[in-house]
């Protein structure tokens, strides 16, 4: 790994740990504050979490000053596929006995990596 792509992966993880603390607090309200079923509310935060991302990545990770909306409905494109790995990573972490806060940091290291690689390139390149 060049030192250029480790810089850019050092900021896309602090902007992906701030995206991340979102998407854990609303993962964890709406588990234990609504019965949420631990899934589903892994989808619900990932949606917030893309949110916070995108706008942290953008500017602060890949300094990106072009239209903004073609740049949004890629990031987003790569989120929902991310959300999608991570949700099945959380379903099979759960039914495999894993408690789902430990499920969801397997699916949040691995949807890192995944993300970064296709937003690098696509969202952002």
């Amino acid at each position: 790994m060049s030192p250029g792509t480790a810089a850019l992966l050092l900021r896309y993880a602090f902007v992906g740990g701030l995206a991340t603390l979102a998407h854990w607090a609303l993962l964890a309200g709406l588990v234990e504050g609504a019965g949420t079923a631990p899934w589903l509310a892994s989808g619900c935060g990932a949606v917030l979490g893309a949110q916070v991302a995108f706008v942290g990545n953008r500017r602060f990770t890949f300094g990106h000053a072009g239209p903004l909306w073609p740049a949004w409905w890629r990031f987003m494109g790569t989120a929902l596929l991310g959300a999608g790995v991570g949700m099945a990573i959380v379903a099979a972490g759960v039914a495999l006995g894993l408690h789902y806060l430990l499920a969801q940091a397997v699916a949040t290291t691995l949807v890192l990596l995944l993300t970064f690689a296709v937003n690098r390139v696509w969202a952002f390149g």
